[in-house]
Order: C-alpha cells, then sequence, then structure tokens
C-alpha cells in the first residue's frame, strides 16, 4: 500500500509465523548494538579501546540471554506454554525475563533483596514482573545465596514453574555467541577481550567463540574485590552486575589469561569520567572493565585491538554511582585509581581491596583435587 503524505500504517505489516523476531516486536529490538571508541581524554593520547554499547538493548545486555534461555526451554518442554518464570537477580536479567515473558506469554517473579536501586524495582513492576523481596542475608552466601534459596521455596509452592538458573545454564553461555559475531563483523579482528564476571554467562559466551575465531586472543576478566568467584574471600560488596558470593557453574575459567579485580570507589571514578567526556558510560561493570580496559590500551601495543563489554547504561545507577550523597555515604569520592594495578601472583596470596590483578587464573573449587586451569599459559 502506498502512503503518499508519508504517514506509515498503524499495524505492523505481516510476519512469517516462524519468524524468531520481528523488528516490530520488543525482542526484535535486541541484538546489533553499536561500538564506541573510547580515547582521550579517558585514555592516553593516542591510545584506547572499543566498546560495544550493550545499554542499547531494551533493558540492557542481558536481554539476549533472558529470550535464548525463556526460548530454548519452551523448545524442550521444559517451560510450559503461560507458565511461571522464577529467577533471582540483582535487576539486569529481570528487565530481560520481563521482555522475554512478554514476548512468549510467561508471567515473571524476580526475587532480589533491598539492595536494588528503586528504579530497577520501579522498571520491573512496571514491566508486569511481580518482586519478591528476600529480608536477610545467608550467613555463609550472603543476599545471592538468601535470593536462590527463596527461588527454591516459590518453585516447590508453584510446580509447573520454571527458573533459568542463569549461574549454571549453559544457555546462558550459548546466548551470547551472536554478540560474538557482531563484534566479527564490526572490526574484523579481535586482540584483547575485556569482560566483567558475575554468572560467567557473557565471559564464556563471547570469549569461547572469539578465541576459537582468533586463537592468539587474550581475555581479561574483570571481578569486584569481595567476590568470591576467582578464589578470594567473600566480603560485603557494594557492586552488582559483577561479582558472586556464591561459585556459578558457568565460568570458564580456562578462558582466561589474567583477572583483575576491581574496587567500588574506582569503578565509580571511571564511570563518571567515562559519563563526562564520552557520553557513553553506565554502572559498577562498566566503570570496572573501562579502568582496566584503560589500562590495557596504554600498557599494550598501539595496534593491539581491545574491545570491551559494557553491559548496559547509566539510567539505573542515578541514585547510587552518579548520586553524590549516596557517593559521599559510602565513601566513594575522592579516590583517583592508582595508575597502574597491584599484582598478585595466586588469588588465594592475599585479601585484596583495590585494583589488582593476577595472571595465574584458576578455579578455587577445582585446587583441593590439583586441578590447575591457568589461562596464562597460552
Amino acid at each position: 500500500m502506498n502512503h503518499p503524505t508519508g504517514i506509515a500504517p498503524s499495524t505492523p505489516p505481516a510476519q512469517p509465523a516462524d519468524a524468531e523476531h520481528t523488528p516490530h516486536t520488543p525482542a526484535g529490538l535486541v541484538g546489533d548494538t553499536p561500538l564506541l571508541w573510547i580515547g582521550a581524554p579517558f585514555t592516553a593520547a593516542g591510545r584506547g579501546f572499543w566498546a560495544k554499547l550493550e545499554g542499547h538493548n531494551p533493558g540492557g545486555i542481558k536481554d539476549r540471554t533472558a529470550l535464548h534461555m525463556v526460548r530454548a526451554a519452551r523448545d524442550r518442554g521444559r517451560l510450559l506454554p503461560g507458565a511461571r518464570i522464577i529467577e533471582s537477580t540483582s535487576g539486569t536479567l529481570g528487565l530481560g525475563l520481563a521482555l522475554a515473558g512478554a514476548e512468549y506469554g510467561h508471567p515473571v517473579t524476580i526475587v532480589t533483596d533491598p539492595g536494588m536501586e528503586p528504579l530497577m524495582t520501579g522498571l520491573l513492576t512496571a514491566y508486569g514482573a511481580e518482586i519478591d523481596l528476600v529480608s536477610r542475608p545467608h550467613p555463609v552466601g550472603g543476599w545471592q545465596e538468601a535470593r536462590r534459596q527463596r527461588v527454591g521455596e516459590l518453585l516447590a509452592a508453584h510446580p509447573d514453574a520454571w527458573c533459568p538458573d542463569q549461574y549454571n545454564n549453559p544457555d546462558n553461555v550459548a546466548a551470547y555467541a551472536p554478540l560474538a559475531r557482531e563484534l566479527i563483523t564490526q572490526l574484523g579482528r579481535v586482540d584483547t577481550l575485556v569482560v566483567s564476571v558475575g554468572t560467567g554467562g557473557h565471559s564464556a559466551g563471547v570469549g569461547t567463540v572469539l578465541r576459537d575465531r582468533f586463537p592468539h586472543l587474550r581475555v581479561v576478566g574483570v571481578d569486584a574485590t569481595g567476590s568470591t568467584i576467582f578464589g578470594q574471600p567473600a566480603a560485603a560488596r557494594l557492586m552488582r552486575g559483577l561479582g558472586s558470593s556464591i561459585h556459578p557453574g558457568n565460568v570458564a575459567y580456562g578462558l582466561f589469561d589474567e583477572v583483575h579485580w576491581v574496587a567500588a570507589p574506582e569503578a565509580v571514578w571511571a564511570a563518571r569520567k567515562l559519563a563526562r567526556h564520552h557520553y557513553a558510560t553506565g554502572g559498577w561493570s562498566v566503570g570496572a572493565v573501562a579502568l582496566v580496559a584503560r589500562w590495557l590500551a596504554r600498557t599494550l601495543p598501539a595496534e593491539n585491538r581491545i574491545v570491551t563489554v559494557f553491559p548496559d547504561g547509566p539510567q539505573r545507577y542515578v541514585g547510587t554511582v552518579f548520586d553524590d550523597a549516596y557517593c559521599r555515604g559510602n565513601g566513594l569520592l575522592g579516590h583517583l585509581p592508582a595508575e597502574d594495578p597491584d599484582e598478585i601472583t595466586d588469588s588465594r596470596e592475599r585479601t585484596v581491596t583495590r585494583w589488582t590483578r593476577c595472571t595465574r587464573v584458576t578455579d578455587p573449587l577445582a585446587r583441593s583435587e590439583g586441578h590447575d586451569l591457568a589461562g596464562a599459559s597460552r
């Protein structure tokens, strides 16, 4: 039909019945996110890195995995039509699951804790998700384990419900292969990948595909101080979106050539500097990976093509990372990061409290059996 006046049709054109996602649905907006060059003044003059802006997805990077895990579970008959989805999350996966619930017709319950930002709670509620709030942290596994136990209780009460189990579900990893292929198309070559590590999904999914294409790829994991993922003792953590109080099964320890731990004040500094000078930023994960990528851009050869993933944008962090009162109250301002990270030779050498690097990456749960999965041997 012609529209000589330039007025678009009031409804989208018909799509094939088997179309997975179309541009005219919310799920069709996920993927093909842009790249941004981050250079001076955030980096040293003449140096820089590429940032994949996953905040351009409707809810962030975890839109990819939420849609993929739900679709895979439906295809296998594990998630029945109209059945409830129940999952533990600190936020971003919740948005993705709300999107998947709307796409495929499933009610969604998000189990979270008092640390979730009010803005995120409001968005999830607006998108139709139910919020179930745990009131006390687990004595060993903290808020994360408390949320997981509550998920178990809800699943027992709703036998037809399904939990994606993002920490151990291999579909979480598989969901990020398209992101890796997008990077190959956009850049042609990647030499160093810098990725935050939380559930282990996007680091394993992106890193594995890129390593297969570029055998000499260097993979740099970024964790939070106080996280147990790479063998440090558990401690209280302000930062969300990276780090863990448990040991997710999706973390591909053998993939990493080195790991950096970043503290909350250092992530805040980087996120704010990015916002001020590049008009592209995000929260804790973005600040942490950007700090590490900035250092690599200065210390690696100029021709080394460095890529990092910014998992989301700044909106949910207006009341935390970008709020002066919150940051002052938590001692996050006025801490200029060191030019170089501290160094340890083993993750159990000592407890780190500032930006620290280790080039011997091992699975902390496998050490007792003598299995060393060091990626630094490449």
